[in-house]
């Protein structure tokens, strides 16, 4: 006698696509739980895992460059703050133009809202001479960095 194994489960990809959507949904929920305090990983790690603020930082000689990637949000609603001299925060809201039901959407991934994001610069700088621009979608912003010379040397006794 041969035992013969029957898998009665055959994955489709609609119960992958529902899988994935259940995740989603748990995970929406869970990030923004009342447990959780806002300004740590709800507003800073979530954006970057959903590809809402996606940012690139350069060092130069003389500057430290950021560019955002703010898709959908106007300049009105972009606030920019150096919360230190190695540390960035850009914090926008994103509005839709029009609140439509759910009913009738097949996929629905836009979202609106709040989106903050506190970003580590690789050296310190200072908000003296910063410039920051705004044009289709992306925010440039250029710091000068600030020059740590080095003090006089200490003779030791």
């Amino acid at each position: 006698m041969v035992l013969r194994r029957n898998y009665p489960i055959i994955w489709t990809d609609r119960d992958i696509d529902d899988l994935r959507n259940e995740f989603m949904t748990r995970f929406d929920r869970l990030m923004t739980s009342p447990l959780l305090p806002p300004g740590t990983f709800v507003e800073r790690i979530v954006p970057t895992l959903l590809g809402e603020l996606r940012v690139d930082v350069a060092e130069q000689e003389s500057e430290v460059i950021v560019v955002a990637d703010l898709p959908g949000v106007e300049k009105e609603n972009v606030e920019i703050s150096l919360v230190n001299p190695r540390t960035l925060e850009i914090r926008c809201e994103r509005k839709l133009e029009t609140e439509q039901k759910e009913e009738g959407y097949y996929m629905k991934e836009r979202r609106s809202g709040t989106i903050s994001r506190v970003i580590p610069l690789p050296c310190e700088v200072t908000d003296a001479g910063t410039t920051a621009t705004f044009r289709n979608g992306v925010l440039e912003v250029h710091f000068k960095k600030i020059k740590n010379e080095r003090g006089a040397k200490i003779k030791i006794d």
